[in-house]
């Protein structure tokens, strides 16, 4: 039980928290890698028939692209659709029939295209996210370090570099990271206004603490970032989870309310289920 709170503090609040600058650029190879059982399980029900008409589709696409990269090897056009076409095909089996070959399909085309498009480091994260599913860690993290080495504040890859530590159980590997990150952030920052978003790190930083159970940090990290930027909702969010997590939910309700004042209209519906108590817990007020 612990372990599963433990899953969802780090996923809800990175996820949460630091979505206003990820943007969604990460959620389709995700979601092919992962959430592939699930979408089957959709789909079977309804177009049984059809599905292996599908994946012949597919397969017929993946030969034309296949075909153009013989031809011209760095067609950025076709490396996109090859690498599109591959991850819906992958999205057709079952999770349990998913094998390495199937993403090593994946990761040749993207790192064609990683290395053709350096300054678009989505291309090198869902290239390290590829690698780690296969259970090449240490490629990951090279990865990762690659794109972090010219773009230190790139919170992609810093969010993936941090689940890939917490993953391999090195949350204080983790936690240097993120502190060599904001140690450096005013230099990269003077220099290029933007490189770094030092409320997003910490907010990272501090969730790698709750993670760790170290409650008192994390909060003090929270803190730091609420008054460093009393408008940002993204540590008044994660303090408010961190705080309903423990139980605390009379301290957590105010943080709740002013993180959804302050949040872009976009997030105020997650906001509001993050907030929302279980129906087996009674939601006292004793006084009104």
């Amino acid at each position: 039980m612990t372990q599963t709170r433990n899953k969802w503090v780090i996923r809800v609040v990175l996820l949460l928290a630091v979505t206003a600058f990820l943007g969604v650029s990460l959620i389709p190879i995700l979601g092919a890698f992962n959430d592939s059982q699930s979408a089957v399980q959709t789909n079977t029900n309804n177009v049984t028939n059809s599905s292996s008409q599908d994946n012949s589709k597919l397969e017929d696409t993946i030969r034309g692209y296949e075909l153009v990269l013989q031809r011209e090897p760095e067609n950025q056009t076709a490396l996109k659709g090859l690498v599109q076409a591959r991850l819906e095909l992958l999205a057709q089996k079952e999770n349990n029939k998913v094998e390495n070959a199937d993403i090593q399909a994946v990761i040749e085309p993207l790192e064609k295209l990683a290395k053709l498009n350096p300054q678009q480091t989505e291309y090198g994260v869902l290239l390290a996210q590829a690698k780690q599913q296969i259970g090449d860690k240490e490629g990951a993290a090279q990865t990762y370090r690659s794109i972090l080495a010219t773009q230190p504040g790139d919170l992609k890859a810093l969010q993936g570099m941090v689940n890939l530590q917490l993953s391999q159980n090195r949350p204080e590997a983790a936690i240097g990271i993120l502190q060599d990150t904001l140690s450096t952030a005013n230099q990269a920052n003077s220099l290029q206004p933007g490189t770094v978003d030092v409320i997003a790190v910490q907010v990272l930083l501090g969730s790698v603490y709750a993670v760790q159970k170290n409650s008192t940090q994390a909060l003090a990290i929270y803190d730091q970032a609420i008054n460093k930027d009393p408008q940002d909702f993204r540590p008044v969010l994660a303090k408010a989870m961190l705080l309903k997590e423990q139980g605390k939910a009379d301290e957590a309700k105010p943080l709740f309310e002013n993180a959804r004042g302050l949040a872009p209209a976009q997030y105020k519906d997650e906001i509001n289920k993050a907030a929302a108590i279980p129906s087996s817990t009674p939601s006292a007020s004793p006084s009104e």
